[in-house]
C-alpha cells in the first residue's frame, strides 16, 4: 500500500470484530491519482514521474535548475523542450478550451490550450518523446499492469481490466490523475492574501499598496489579464482571465543555445493548437495564474526571466520612456524584440502610467502574499 507523500490522511476506522477484510490499496480516484502522479514506471527509463516537473513541495513546479533554469529535462536526462513547465496548482480552475461570445479563445491546459481539460492534459507528458517518453498508450498501461495493486484499483474504481483493455485503461489513468490534481492539496486558497480576505491577518503597508495598485483601473495594467472576478475581494479569484495574449516576451537565447533550437525560431503559441487556424492568434499564450508565482520561477512561457521583480519591470517598459526601464536588469541589455509584433496586446500592455521603483517593489510584495501557506518558507530562501 502506498503511503501518501504529502497529503495527511485521517486514520482508518476500526473494523468490527469480524472476519478480516483485505484493504483496498487505493480506495478513491484521488488516492489512485496520487500514486500515479509519483509513478516513475510511467516514463521510458523508469526515472521520472509527473512529480519530477511538478514537485508538490515546490509549488507543483520544477525545482530542478540547469545553468539558465529555463526548461525541464526529459526522462532520458538530455531532452529539453522550448517552453517552461507551468505550475500544476490551481490548474483545475481553468475552463475547457472554448471560444467565448466575443470570439476569444479561453481555457484549456498547456500554454497553447491544446488539451481541453485536466484529464486530457494528464496523458500528454506520458506520451511526449521529450518528456516521459513512452511511445504508446499500450506501453503505459502495460507498465501499470505489472502492479497487482493497480490492477485491483482500476477494476474497483473504474470497472476496467488494465491487463486487457488499453483504451479504457488509459482513459481511467488520465481521469485518476485529474482527480488527484482536482483535490484541495492543489488549490488550498490559504495564502496570506486569502487569510487577509478572511480577516485573519493584516497586510503590511507595502503589500497593501501593491494590492491597491494591482486591482487599480488607473495605475497598472495587472488586472487587465490577471483578474477574473468582478470584485477585487472575491475569495475565489484565480488571478488569471484564462485568455490568450501576446505580451512580447523576448526569445530565451541562452535557453535556445542549451536546447539546440535555432535563435531565429518563433514559438507560434496559440496558433500551434490544432483547433486554431487564425494567424491573428500567433504568438499568444495562456495567461498563467499568479497564485504561488513568487516561488515557481523561472517566468514566462519560455522561462526567460529568473526574478519576479524582472517580470514586473518588463511590463513597465511599455509605459515608461526612461532608458533604465528599457533595460533588462538580469542581463544589463535591452529587453529584446517581440517575436510576433503584429499580434501584440498593445491596448492592455499600455494601460496605466509608468511605475517607479517603490510601486514595482509594492507589486512584488503583494504577489508574494499569493503564496500558499505551505510554501511561505520558500520566500525566505
Amino acid at each position: 500500500m502506498m503511503v501518501s507523500r504529502f497529503v495527511v490522511r485521517p486514520a482508518a476506522c476500526l473494523l468490527l470484530a469480524t472476519a478480516p477484510v483485505a484493504a483496498q490499496p487505493y480506495a478513491t480516484p484521488e488516492a489512485l491519482g496520487e500514486a500515479l502522479f509519483f509513478e516513475t514506471d510511467l516514463s521510458l527509463n523508469r526515472t521520472q514521474s509527473c512529480a519530477s516537473c511538478h514537485e508538490p513541495n515546490a509549488g507543483f513546479a520544477d525545482p530542478r535548475r540547469d545553468a539558465e533554469g529555463a526548461f525541464s529535462r526529459g526522462d532520458d536526462g538530455l531532452s529539453l523542450g522550448a517552453r517552461h513547465a507551468p505550475t500544476a496548482a490551481y490548474a483545475i480552475l481553468s475552463p475547457a478550451f472554448h471560444q467565448n461570445a466575443d470570439g476569444e479563445w479561453v481555457g484549456g491546459q498547456f500554454w497553447d490550450g491544446r488539451a481541453s481539460d485536466l484529464a486530457a492534459q494528464a496523458g500528454g507528458p506520458i506520451l511526449n518523446p521529450i518528456e516521459l517518453g513512452l511511445a504508446r498508450e499500450a506501453d503505459a498501461i502495460a507498465r501499470l499492469a505489472e502492479h497487482e495493486d493497480y490492477v485491483t484499483a482500476f477494476r474497483a474504481l473504474y470497472n476496467v481490466d488494465i491487463a486487457t483493455d488499453v483504451d479504457a485503461g488509459f482513459e481511467a489513468l488520465t481521469k485518476a490523475l485529474a482527480a488527484f490534481e482536482s483535490s484541495e492539496a492543489f488549490q488550498p486558497f490559504d495564502s496570506k492574501y486569502d487569510r487577509y480576505l478572511r480577516g485573519e491577518v493584516e497586510l503590511t503597508q507595502t503589500e497593501e499598496l501593491g494590492r491597491l495598485l494591482f486591482f487599480s483601473q488607473q495605475f497598472t495594467n495587472c488586472n487587465q489579464c490577471h483578474q477574473l472576478r468582478r470584485s477585487a475581494i472575491d475569495p475565489a479569484e484565480p488571478f488569471t482571465d484564462f485568455k490568450y495574449h501576446n505580451i512580447g516576451v523576448p526569445a530565451n537565447l541562452p535557453g535556445r543555445e542549451e536546447n539546440g533550437v535555432d535563435a531565429e525560431w518563433v514559438d507560434n503559441g496559440l496558433l500551434d493548437n490544432p483547433l486554431v487556424d487564425d494567424p491573428a492568434q500567433r504568438g499568444k499564450f495562456k495567461t498563467p495564474t499568479l497564485r504561488n508565482v513568487a516561488v515557481t520561477g523561472p517566468y514566462m512561457h519560455n522561462g526567460v526571466f529568473q526574478d519576479l521583480r524582472t517580470v514586473v519591470a518588463f511590463y513597465n517598459k511599455y509605459n515608461s520612456k526612461a532608458e533604465a526601464a528599457q533595460t533588462n536588469p538580469e542581463t544589463g541589455a535591452r529587453w529584446g524584440a517581440a517575436p510576433v509584433p503584429e499580434t501584440l496586446s498593445t491596448e492592455e500592455l499600455t494601460h496605466g502610467p509608468a511605475l517607479d521603483d517603490r510601486r514595482i517593489d509594492a507589486l512584488v510584495a503583494f504577489l508574494e502574499t499569493l503564496t500558499d501557506a505551505r510554501y511561505e518558507p520558500l520566500l525566505e530562501d
